[in-house]
């Protein structure tokens, strides 16, 4: 039985996939993260190959859940793909021995199984205990650890502090170095294409990234805080049902930033999008409301509080 022919396995698979984009992480960056190739998460998260457990746990401490539930889908994926689950008898066979004497040439021990009869019957009935006792088991450790999340015990270990701050977050991974944890959303836009892009910043971090979702492979980001440029793109078909995001540039309160959207058509132009780091009334320079390839607009003050500003298609 392949791992695709089991609903078990399916399922897995979905609460993978579900786990996968709450990281954020691309399939490049999971491969970075933990022992397992680029390929293999494409395979895992497609559900081609039935993942290892370690793979699973490995998910389970980038997104931030508790292992329990997932590995009780694991082992149960993994017992029916094994045929680890058929493994025990339904009815005791036949004894291939000689044939037993007739009760009644047996008197003094009328009524009452013989020494293989009962060893028999005790195979059977620890067989049945044990696939009982094991189904059990998964469904008091998945409905202990729902019980758990939505519970959120006191005991729970806090999120771990950032690794970066400001310059030092320039082009690092924001959920490498935990500056993901309860971002602000700058601004949210869609494209001509129907892709979604958004401006992250993060106060502990004092850095800003992009994201994008409901893309085409091909579809490309860039992020621009009056420094570097940084770039991401989606890769494949695994990359097109999550997000994908940039990393890091430095950004203060009062910095504009700036994110572009490239659809993967070579006749597309690009698509810019604005906003500003906290409540400074300062404008931003001239030449970063320019969209690529044109004039650069002439600087008009802007109260703090007005929205984002996009730049329609251009070329470049």
């Amino acid at each position: 039985m392949t791992p695709e022919a089991t609903p078990e396995h399916s399922r897995l698979t979905t609460a993978l996939r579900e786990l996968r984009t709450r990281t954020g992480l691309s399939l490049a960056a999971l491969a970075e993260r933990t022992p397992y190739s680029k390929s293999s998460w494409e395979r895992y998260l497609n559900g081609r190959t039935l993942p290892p457990r370690r793979a699973v746990q490995d998910l389970c401490r980038l997104a931030g859940e508790p292992e329990g539930r997932m590995l009780a889908l694991w082992e149960i994926a993994e017992s029916q793909w094994s045929g680890r689950a058929a493994e025990a008898p339904s009815t005791p066979q036949p004894s291939s021995g000689p044939p037993r004497k007739p009760a009644q040439e047996r008197p003094d021990r009328p009524d009452r199984p013989d020494r293989a009869d009962r060893k028999r019957l005790m195979t059977v009935l620890t067989s049945v205990c044990a696939v009982t006792l094991g189904g059990v088991t998964a469904v008091v450790v998945m409905l202990s650890d729902r019980q758990g999340a939505s519970d959120s015990p006191p005991t729970a270990p806090s999120a771990p502090g950032p690794r970066c701050r400001g310059a030092s977050c320039e082009g690092q991974d924001p959920i490498h170095m935990f500056c993901g944890a309860g971002p602000d959303t700058l601004t949210t836009e869609r494209t001509s294409t129907g892709a979604r892009v958004e401006l992250r910043y993060s106060p502990r971090c004092e850095a800003s990234w992009a994201r994008m979702w409901r893309t085409r492979t091909g579809d490309r980001l860039e992020i621009a805080a009056g420094g570097p440029t940084h770039r991401a793109e989606v890769e494949g078909q695994v990359d097109t049902e999550s997000y994908v995001y940039t990393v890091m540039t430095a950004a203060r309160p009062g910095t504009v930033v700036r994110a572009c959207f490239r659809p993967a058509a070579a006749d597309a132009g690009r698509e810019c999008v604005d906003a500003r780091v906290g409540r400074e009334t300062a404008d931003p320079p001239a030449e970063q409301r320019s969209t690529a390839g044109g004039a650069a607009p002439t600087a008009t003050p802007r109260p703090a509080s007005a929205a984002p500003r996009r730049s329609r298609p251009a070329s470049g």
